[in-house]
Formats: structure tokens, sequence, C-alpha cells
């Protein structure tokens, strides 16, 4: 595994890349972006889990932290806007397409939670991307829009704006914490449903802790992903070959909804909805058996169209 460093607008980009076995610099390879989920980073599940086992199977891998977050730059921290995370994919392929050993034309993306939306929309609009795989991929947006504003995004809309004033005026930025500290703390609570559940298991034990997966948000720059989209103009743009996996034990961040509704909208020709079932979304991030069945269909999918 090799890190790097990749310029961005006025900040560098974090990066790890996955070597396959018997690399050699002078021959080229197919290349997969991996995409971390929301409030991640790459040392979890999009690189230690799927970069590395992607790259094990003949790809170059590299998993990155979103700008803002994990070792990337940008100031302030903690921003999640999708518009800048959408950005991030064409960075990382202005930056693979200056390898000698990758192979323009066989790039492909893979997406994780969030990062499985962001990758959808990056690949709409960036044609160098040539496969889209997605994992438990959800649709920030709709989120933003529904449980993460409890309902009423208008009024987290507006506190979104009283919050981004009282910054611009010097006041303390408020930085949400995102999951409870521990999952006895989320059980205390009653904080049981699947998938808020699952994050806190994942997030907050050493099953899946990192220092850089912090789930922490910026409040008032959350705004732009209020109002916006990751499946906007599917039926029209979304034309490369798409999977998207899914497990059937569905909780209430909705990623079974969303890989449902992106592959009935995709203008894809050759598209897939894989369900692995008796699993749920965060099972998916780590747990070898549904993994195992995710890599059982992405690695023939990537090798076929890449």
């Amino acid at each position: 595994m090799q890190t790097v460093m990749i310029n961005h607008l006025y900040w560098d980009i974090a990066a790890n890349i996955y070597f396959p076995p018997g690399f050699d610099n002078q021959k080229t390879y197919p290349a997969i972006i991996s995409a971390h989920p929301i409030g991640s980073c790459k040392e979890q599940t999009s690189g230690n889990v799927y970069g590395e086992a992607l790259a094990k199977e003949g790809f170059v891998v590299i998993a990155f932290d979103a700008s803002f977050q994990g070792e990337s730059g940008g100031e302030p921290r903690y921003i999640e806007d999708p518009t800048l995370r959408v950005e991030d994919f064409r960075v990382v392929t202005d930056y693979l397409v200056t390898l000698p050993y990758v192979d323009e034309n066989r790039i492909g993306v893979l997406g994780i939670c969030g990062g499985g939306g962001y990758a959808i929309n990056a690949a709409m609009t960036e044609r160098r991307i040539k496969v889209v795989g997605t994992v438990t991929g959800a649709n920030y947006g709709r989120l933003m829009r529904e449980g993460f504003s409890n309902y009423d995004p208008i009024a987290a809309l507006e506190a979104m704006a009283q919050q981004r004033t009282a910054e611009a005026r010097g006041e303390a930025v408020r930085v949400d914490d995102l999951l409870p500290a521990s999952p006895e703390e989320a059980k205390q609570n009653g904080l049981t449903e699947t998938d808020l559940f699952g994050a806190t298991e994942y997030y907050r034990s050493p099953r899946g802790r990192a220092p850089n997966g912090v789930n922490r948000s910026l409040f008032s720059h959350q705004a732009v992903a209020v109002g916006w989209d990751a499946f906007h103009l599917a039926e029209v743009l979304l034309t490369q070959p798409l999977m998207v996996v899914v497990g059937d034990k569905v909780g209430a961040f909705g990623a079974y909804r969303d890989g449902c509704e992106v592959i009935g909208r995709a203008a894809s020709k050759k598209k897939e909805l894989v369900v692995v079932e008796g699993w749920s979304h965060y099972d998916l991030y780590d747990k070898p058996e549904p993994v195992s069945q995710a890599l059982a269909k992405l690695v023939p999918f990537y090798k076929e169209n890449l």
C-alpha cells in the first residue's frame, strides 16, 4: 500500500493506493476508486475491506478521504457538502490518469453508504468513470430531507442559516457528533433501531473504530445537502454498467429503498440489483459472510466491464 496526497483546489486529498499481487509498474492495470461512507475514512470499509479485496483480484484501488475530513485538507473541518464530495472523484480521477500503470480507459468506482450516492452522482458527468458499483449506497440528500432533519427540512435550513450567521460574526462553530459514544450508551437511551445501532456498533467499538472515522458534521454547512439529490438525471446521464448491492434487513437509513430506486431510474443498459439476504446495512461494511457475498458479485462485474 502507498499513501499519496493529491492536490485539490487549495488543499490536498489523502489517499491510500492498494496494489495487486506481483504488481509491476511497467504494466497497466484497471483501477477502482473506493469512496467511504458519511463520517468515515479511507482506513475503514472502503480501504481495509473492499479496497484490499479488490486489489487482490488484480485491480489498482485508490481509497481516499473526503475533503475537509480524515487526513485530507480543507478548512473548516467536518464539512459534508455533496458538491465538494462529487468533485473529489474528479480530482482523484485526474490523479489516476497521470499514473503510467493505470489504464485510463478502465477506471471504475465503488461507493459505500453515502459514498455510493456520491459515486453514482459523480459518474453521471465524469465520463472517465466507466463502471459503477455501490455497497449499501444511500442518497444523502434524501436522508437530509427526511430522517436527518426530523422530516422538517425547512426548519433545519432556517436553523442552519442562523448558525452560519452566528459563526460569520465570530461565535463558536457547531460540530454535531452524529452517534452515541458507545453501543452500551445507545442501548441505555433506547437507540436500538437497526441502522442507528449498527452504525454505533461499527464506529464506536473496536470492530470498526479508526482515528479519523469520527462521524462529525459542521452544522452550518449542511444546507447544500438538503437541496441535493444523488440520483438527479439518472434517467438521462447514468449510462455506465451499474451494480447495486444491498442487504434485505431494512433500516432507517434507507439504502434498500435507494438501491431499488436508482436501479429503476438508471439509463444503464447493464444494471443489476444484488440483495444479500439476511444482512443489514452495517453488516455489509466488514462482516466476512455478507462481504464475501457482495464481492462474489462485484469482482466478476468489474472484471467483465473493466
